[in-house]
């Protein structure tokens, strides 16, 4: 069975997650983490300190160890805001791959969410309820309103309990002005999306990360409740975060759950939460274990097995963030969707021919639903500007490479063809260069099968006869047009394929 293992480099802590794929679910075999405040001076000056790189990297040897050790077919290592805010990350990135050899993926703070999303909704069952999920890190709060398992908020805050604690807590215990200011400053970022989560009917508020662990362990606690309670409110939160102000670092440790380096930053991370709660009127939250890690493992099993709970999930939010795009930019849904549906049969049927691996079958079917995005900006160049607008667009559930490819398939669309001089294909690595004529080959047919948007051609099915290809359409009568601009498409495809191509209407 296959074994994935999950890295989180946060701002305060780093951590690990080895997980087996067994029976299409997974169970955890390994976990692990330190805390090494990677993040604890970019608030400061806007870099990572060469001790804590340092400390980071000797971790993550360790965790090297342990995933070779564990069998790990495949390992997926991310950092969060540390990495995101530094101007010497790339440093931090390189030391990284010569002593470890592992390639460290920055994601932004909506990508983060998003994973955070795949990992609770993969594990827990609350497809069936609208759902409010905020995990507050070292350096930012990921802010999540999903309403049955599908995303419909998303923000990223500028909340973190080691930023919060640097600019603002400097003596120990903090002084009331301190606090004042940090809630100031809390209620102010709270306050921008209050509207967009309070319109949302909430039936659940789910908080992930260590903050969150250590608020419940100290909350159950003070209200001398069983270890086993889930919920915490609203009051027992507010409160909480005013005993933890009112003591020093090592008081605050003695608290149940919180331990000698959560005391340092807790009582940020308790306004954050208290606040929150406040401005959207928040009764209570649940702690959940699960958070990043568990998106990264979620996605590796769902690429790995289509059969799987995890896979279905990233179906749907990758399907959530085609259409989502798409409306902003004005495509034509009808018409993109149809030009898909098309685009995949002729995939499926020349499966043989064309040996494109699976993932193309995806990365073709969201260059489909895209490929009119350029419109928006001037049909004059329009082609140049779906590329752009793709390769930098937040594209839940896809990679940035992978953004890369979906982009250069939806570019040639028009009239020309990929060439080594264009920065579309000089973006791609060379085995993928290769394969992207084939794919643009495919795209560009099923769209010449939908002229003037009228859907006439309704299936395609595709067939080799000795040195030629026939393209048989089945649909409405009148097909003509459709048969004449798919071929079109013929020197392209005999250039590509090696075979001639001929298009009926049965």
């Amino acid at each position: 069975m296959p074994i994935f293992a999950a890295v989180d480099i946060g701002a305060n802590s780093v951590r690990l997650k080895i997980a087996e794929l067994t029976r299409r679910k997974l169970k955890v075999v390994h976990e692990d983490r330190e805390v090494t405040r990677l993040g604890e001076s970019v608030f400061r000056s806007n870099s990572l300190a060469p001790d804590t790189m340092a400390h980071t990297v000797k971790v993550l040897t360790r965790f090297y160890r342990a995933s070779q050790k564990f069998g790990a077919e495949q390992v997926r290592v991310v950092s969060t805001s540390p990495l995101r805010d530094s101007k010497n990350a790339r440093a931090f990135v390189e030391w990284v791959k010569s002593a470890v050899g592992w390639k460290v993926e920055v994601i932004s703070g909506l990508e983060e969410g998003r994973l955070i999303h795949l990992g609770v909704l993969s594990n827990l069952r609350i497809e069936n309820k609208d759902v409010l999920m905020f995990d507050l890190g070292g350096g930012s709060c990921e802010v999540t309103v999903s309403e049955h398992g599908h995303i419909r908020e998303m923000f990223s805050l500028p909340l973190g309990a080691v930023r919060l604690t640097q600019e603002f807590l400097l003596h120990d215990p903090p002084r009331r002005r301190e606090v004042d200011r940090m809630r100031e400053f809390i209620a102010e970022q709270v306050n921008r999306i209050a509207p967009a989560v309070r319109r949302h009917r909430l039936d659940l508020t789910i908080a992930t990360s260590g903050t969150a662990a250590a608020l419940a362990g100290a909350a159950r606690a003070m209200e001398g409740r069983s270890k086993y309670a889930h919920t915490i409110s609203r009051s027992a939160t507010t409160r909480l975060a005013r005993e933890l102000a009112s003591r020093s670092s090592s008081e605050r440790s003695q608290f149940p759950g919180v331990g000698p380096r959560r005391a340092e930053i807790i009582v940020a991370g308790a306004f954050v939460f208290s606040e929150m709660m406040a401005h959207y009127g928040l009764p209570s939250f649940q702690y959940s274990p699960l958070g990043l890690r568990d998106g990264l493992l979620a996605q590796m099993a769902a690429d790995a097995d289509i059969g799987t709970r995890q896979h279905r999930q990233l179906e749907a939010e990758r399907e959530d963030a085609l259409i989502s795009l798409g409306k902003r930019f004005n495509v034509d849904a009808r018409h993109a969707a149809h030009v898909r549906d098309l685009a995949l049969q002729l995939f499926d049927s020349l499966r043989d021919l064309h040996g494109l691996p699976d993932a193309y079958e995806n990365w073709i079917a969201a260059a489909a639903m895209l490929h009119e995005l350029g419109n928006y900006v001037n049909r004059m160049g329009r082609h140049r500007h779906t590329w752009y607008l793709i390769s930098s667009s937040e594209l839940f559930g896809f990679t940035q490479y992978e953004r890369y490819i979906i982009a250069a398939i939806a570019r040639y669309m028009g009239k020309s063809r990929p060439s080594e001089r264009d920065r579309e294909v000089r973006n791609l690595r060379p085995s993928a260069r290769e394969l992207l004529h084939k794919a643009v080959v495919l795209l560009r047919i099923a769209r010449a099968l939908n002229q003037g948007r009228r859907g006439m051609v309704q299936k395609v099915r595709a067939r080799e006869k000795e040195a030629e290809v026939i393209v048989e359409l089945r649909g409405k009568a009148g097909m003509d047009l459709e048969v004449w601009a798919a071929e079109k498409e013929r020197a392209y495809f005999r250039d590509i394929f090696g075979r001639d191509l001929s298009v009926k209407a049965t």
